[in-house]
């Protein structure tokens, strides 16, 4: 068989990836490749420049997706997927990169896992600097037995955007736990953005779950993604009012964001994070993305 190249084609191409990423997932997210949702995750974030979908590129075989190049948020960062057997492809797929995802002002970022010491070689031939505060690390969190107790606060309660769907109180919750301000733009289609955000394609409101204060207000917030067919969790988005940091709060909001995928089959969770705060919850790192960065 012969394997060819194309650009994506929005829309049917979303469906094609996520399937590609799903089948080629294994436990521990020993294939290296993104994890689904993160795919799903970048097509609802308003950073999503969908202009440049196009110029993803798709490797196939007798119409089977075999390797993947992609961007994240816009032009200047390539990330790498491969089926296993067509990491060969990575040389043909960097060359693709530096031809469509470099960005304006000629940078490109290619995301190297410290893993492929073939590929991080290659790199480094190409002339690409390693730019360490650009890296992506991995963390994986084993699922224990017994479940940790979950605790929160007197008169603070865990609920899910099932039981009060309210986008203004997520809106605010993400704009100060993410340092934006104190006070959001609270306009319909800020609050449109926000809900998009949660309800993406395959998204359960269940497993997005809030600390509510008690004053009735979001106080910190999980964004919690399930993989059926891998049977995994996956964070995101985390974030907590800078008014309630260390009081438990953000914990408690990702444990039972795992423990509810737990109660769907879930045998480990993932985050895109070596953050202190994820360590200390038993996340370990799984392997880190290198940031691999070149002036075309």
């Amino acid at each position: 068989m012969t394997v060819t190249l194309r650009h994506y084609e929005s829309p049917t191409d979303y469906a094609k990836i996520s399937k590609f990423l799903i089948d080629n997932f294994q436990p521990g997210n020993k294939d290296g490749n993104w994890l689904e949702p993160a795919w799903e995750y970048m097509h609802g974030h308003p950073a999503l420049q969908p202009e440049h979908l196009d110029k993803i590129g798709i490797w196939e075989e007798d119409g089977e997706v075999v390797a993947v190049v992609n961007y994240e948020d816009g032009l200047g960062d390539a990330f790498f997927q491969f089926k296993p057997g067509y990491r060969y492809l990575k040389r043909e797929m960097l060359n693709y990169a530096e031809r469509n995802l470099t960005s304006s002002e000629g940078l490109l970022n290619a995301f190297v896992n410290d893993t492929d010491p073939e590929f991080t070689s290659l790199v480094k031939s190409q002339g690409y600097i390693h730019q360490p505060r650009g890296d992506r690390p991995m963390s994986r969190f084993d699922i224990p037995v017994p479940f940790p107790e979950i605790s929160l606060p007197e008169g603070f309660r865990l609920l899910s955007l099932v039981e009060e769907p309210d986008w203004a109180k997520v809106h605010k919750v993400m704009w100060r736990g993410f340092n934006h301000g104190d006070n959001p733009d609270m306009h319909f289609d800020e609050l449109e953005m926000r809900r998009k955000m949660f309800d993406t394609i395959t998204a359960r409101r269940d497993l997005k779950v809030v600390v509510s204060a008690p004053n009735g207000e979001f106080v910190s917030i999980c964004g919690m993604f399930y993989q059926p067919q891998g049977k995994f969790g996956y964070v995101e988005p985390v974030a907590t009012d800078p008014d309630y940091r260390r009081m438990g709060l953000g914990k408690a909001a990702v444990l039972e964001g795992i423990r509810r995928c737990v109660e769907s089959g879930a045998r480990e969770a993932f985050v895109g994070s070596d953050q202190l705060f994820y360590l200390a919850l038993g996340f370990e790192i799984r392997y880190v993305s290198q940031c691999w960065q070149k002036i075309i």
